[in-house]
């Protein structure tokens, strides 16, 4: 039997490439990898083609004949979410695609009552009634929670006035409200969803979480790991002067801090997507170890 096509758009991201690895290492389906650069694709998927989110026809294109399609937008790449959503799943449904799945986040608006603005969770969350509503045979929706990657990435520990390592946050270190995970894991509920259309096709969510941390649980598993940082709690108002966009990051950690990450009710879509999952999810400590 000639395998079914999963198209991943946003390849060559942290979401995607967990999405391409996974399917491939699962091996049911053939894996194509959505990239503006076909060409310098170095990733593990079958076969790379170019699609353009901002694109209809290059992406309706970049979707013929794929069963499935996972799709991703980059907020911090300046994406207008809800065009390119709006976009994907017209070109999805222009190809006929079976399976659809997005990334989306939380509805922090709604959630909070309209109390935080934090435009990167909402504006993924505002794609998903395009989703709804488009009448595809399947789709699921997916959300990954703070990736332990951000730990070596933009939220990486920095040197603080007292010459320790460590971060200065507008967050209560003490409360657990922050879903975390290995963002890589991300492909394993993905994988799993693609797998199980008739249990998650029906526009369940899937909330990746391997874990619900504070800021002094993340402290303690790098010094168990042998790194010793600090953490210092600042007010929302003195974080949002410290940086180009970082009134956005303080309107963020604001609405972990009243509502966690995930916001209330997320217990059960975080049961399903640790359930449907191809694989165990990795754990904080035991991706410092491996990082």
């Amino acid at each position: 039997m000639k395998k079914k096509i999963i198209a991943v758009v946003g390849a060559t991201g942290l979401q995607g490439k967990g999405v391409v690895n996974a399917l491939i290492k699962e091996g049911s389906f053939k894996v194509r990898a959505i990239t503006r650069n076909p060409d310098k694709y170095q990733g593990s998927a079958d076969e790379a083609v170019k699609g353009d989110l901002t694109d209809l026809e290059s992406l309706t294109n970049a979707f013929k004949d794929a069963h499935g399609v996972f799709v991703v937008t980059n907020f911090w790449e300046g994406a207008d979410e809800l065009a390119q959503g709006n976009t994907a799943v017209e070109a999805a449904k222009n190809a006929n695609v079976d399976h659809f799945i997005w990334s989306t986040l939380p509805n922090v608006e709604e959630i909070s009552n309209g109390q935080f603005d934090v435009p990167h969770f909402t504006g993924k969350a505002r794609v998903d009634e395009l989703v709804k509503n488009a009448g595809f045979a399947h789709y699921t929706f997916v959300q990954p929670s703070f990736y332990f990657q951000n730990f070596t990435g933009q939220l990486a520990a920095q040197e603080q006035h007292n010459g320790s390592m460590g971060w200065t946050l507008p967050i209560n270190p003490s409360k657990r409200v922050i879903h975390m995970s290995d963002i890589n894991d991300l492909g394993k509920v993905v994988a799993g969803a693609f797998l199980n259309p008739e249990k998650v096709g029906k526009g369940s969510y899937l909330s990746l979480a391997t874990e619900l941390n504070s800021f002094n649980d993340v402290l303690a598993a790098f010094k168990v790991n042998g790194k010793e940082y600090t953490f210092n709690e600042v007010p929302v108002e003195v974080f949002s002067t410290f940086f180009e966009g970082a009134g956005e990051i303080a309107q963020m950690f604001a609405y972990f801090d009243s509502h966690n990450y995930m916001g209330p009710n997320a217990d059960q879509q975080i049961e399903l997507a640790k359930e449907i999952a191809t694989e165990e999810f990795i754990s904080l400590s035991d991706w410092i170890k491996q990082n």
